[in-house]
């Protein structure tokens, strides 16, 4: 079988603050006095994973922790084969809570320029917004994205029950601005979100989906407009989503007709890489190598980046396809 290791890929949904290394978490938390660890495995709910995510967020304080995180991101990616990736942070929220609005994002484009000369890896972010902060909060987003190429989208996180039409001047405002637009949905809420997330959201992607499958109406809105799914099948098991990696949705999805694509989410919480994702769907939801390198060039496919790192990583990724 192929060397899923060497298998080129695009990753299009992790937060970089669920990525730092459980060392680096230890060293943060002493020199800033918050008593948190790393932790892996499932948790209770969403909720215990988010009063734990808190206590990592609030060990980022200075620009060189910013940095620091942004720089091992990029060596820890290229390890796993990691072509290009399209990395979550929610920089406005930091701001507000250090008061510099501009420094935590600044500070991680900084990181992730070193890590990217030292690996040989391509990066660019996604700034997020969680639903139940305020528009203006959201502004801020778009106003960061629109003053940083390097900022390739921004969008909706948190409650997904939370409505998205308060901020549809802002997402009107992105896609004029060119800038993307990916948003969570169908991951702890139903088929209603993703639906919410297309038409009033205007996304190009939706983080996560995958409960899209409840409503073949929202099937159909998602595979005739194209728009590809961010599947992160340990992310949802751990947050007890999902039962098990071998009773999750992605291979419905895939029979659905939709655009899938595999990522990690919360690698610091599960544990996982991912090459480690793609060896799931091989091991334990039994997908052949062709339909392995269909999903990893869906993401390709559905990034942000460059037409010239496209058409390589395609390449590259058929030339995987092709060997033995």
């Amino acid at each position: 079988m192929r060397d899923l290791a060497a298998l080129p890929k695009a990753h299009l949904h992790v937060h970089l603050e669920s990525t730092v290394r459980a060392d680096t978490l230890a060293e943060l938390a002493d020199l800033h006095g918050v008593d948190v660890r790393a932790r892996t495995g499932r948790f209770g709910d969403f909720a215990e994973f988010a009063a734990h995510n808190g206590l990592v967020r609030d060990c980022l304080r200075r620009a060189e922790d910013f940095s620091r995180i942004a720089y091992e991101f990029c060596a820890e990616e290229a390890a796993q084969g990691t072509r290009y990736a399209e990395v979550t942070f929610t920089a406005a929220a930091h701001g507000e809570r250090l008061g510099d609005p501009d420094m935590p994002l600044e500070a991680v484009l900084s990181g992730l320029a070193a890590g990217q000369a030292a690996h040989g890896i391509e990066c660019r972010v996604i700034v997020d917004h969680p639903r139940k902060r305020s528009v203006e909060r959201f502004e801020t987003s778009l106003r960061l994205a629109a003053a940083h190429p390097e900022v390739v989208a921004i969008g909706m996180a948190g409650a997904e029950d939370h409505p998205l039409t308060p901020f549809a001047a802002v997402f009107r405002a992105a896609r004029e601005a060119g800038v993307g637009l990916v948003h969570h949905a169908g991951e702890c809420c139903g088929a209603a979100s993703v639906r919410e997330a297309v038409t009033v959201g205007l996304a190009d992607r939706i983080g996560h989906g995958f409960r899209a499958l409840e409503d073949p109406e929202v099937v159909a809105l998602l595979r005739d407009r194209a728009i590809a799914l961010e599947v992160c099948p340990s992310s949802n098991v751990a947050l007890g989503l999902v039962e098990s990696i071998s009773s999750h949705p992605l291979p419905l999805l895939l029979d659905a007709g939709l655009t899938v694509t595999l990522s990690t989410d919360i690698p610091s919480s599960t544990g996982a890489t991912l090459t480690g994702e793609y060896r799931l769907l091989r091991d334990e939801l039994g997908l052949d190598d062709d339909t392995i390198a269909t999903i990893a060039t869906n993401a390709v496919d559905a990034s942000f980046a460059p037409e010239d790192t496209k058409a390589l990583l395609r390449q590259d990724i058929a030339t995987w396809r092709a060997g033995s």
